[in-house]
């Protein structure tokens, strides 16, 4: 049987899992051919995964693939119809890219992933350093989603695709668990994420 998307990137990635799950909602096969980010056969120009094969389209950054797997496939169910309504939703698109991912794989992910799949020194002033200003993003969202429900007041929609990935790798972490554990918003929002076919159907090998 034919796979409609092939996805070249790490198995254990955030963005891969964004695609991931995009596929699933969209109800379309797909696979990952493990490719590290900095290998000879990574073809992204920048060293960044994953790259996807769909439609005879060669594909790179996560926002374009999901778009276009969601435009192509799903009718764009995840991205909603309303101006106004649509601009919360690519708002926090935005704010996951480019300020929570940078900051928890950074300060957290990666420093734990490199202790316990490589065997590094666990770099705990690194960690230590990083927590007032995780501390502090996870009480921005906090506080968004306890006045009006921020993203998730719009039902499943992209925000949601890529939010996830990224708060549930932070969550994995032994100080990231004790964060989100502390904010009863975004837990309860986690548990919803996690009742959807698409999120199980993706879960990491290191999940619990």
């Amino acid at each position: 049987m034919k796979t409609d998307v092939r996805i070249f990137g790490t198995v254990i990635s955030t963005y891969s899992r964004v695609v991931q799950i995009t596929c699933e909602e969209s109800t379309i096969s797909h696979e990952i051919i493990a490719t590290a980010a900095q290998s000879p056969q990574n073809r992204h120009p920048f060293g960044k995964v994953p790259v996807v094969e769909v439609d005879g389209l060669e594909l790179i950054e996560s926002v374009a693939i999901a778009n276009y797997i969601d435009n192509a496939y799903n009718g764009g169910a995840l991205q909603l119809s309303d101006p106004a309504v649509r601009a919360v939703g690519d708002k926090w698109v935005a704010i996951a890219n480019n300020y929570l991912f940078p900051l928890f794989e950074d300060g957290l992910v990666m420093p734990w992933i490199m202790h316990n799949v490589a065997g590094y020194p666990l770099r705990r002033e690194k960690i230590e350093a990083a927590l007032p200003n995780i501390s502090r993003a996870l009480g921005f969202v906090e506080a968004e989603m306890s006045v009006d429900g921020a993203w998730t007041a719009n039902g499943f929609s992209m925000a949601d695709v890529f939010l996830y990935p990224v708060l549930r790798g932070l969550q994995l972490t032994p100080q990231g668990e004790v964060g989100i554990a502390q904010c009863d918003h975004i837990s309860e929002w986690m548990k919803n994420c996690e009742k959807r076919p698409s999120i199980h159907a993706t879960r990491w090998e290191s999940e619990p």
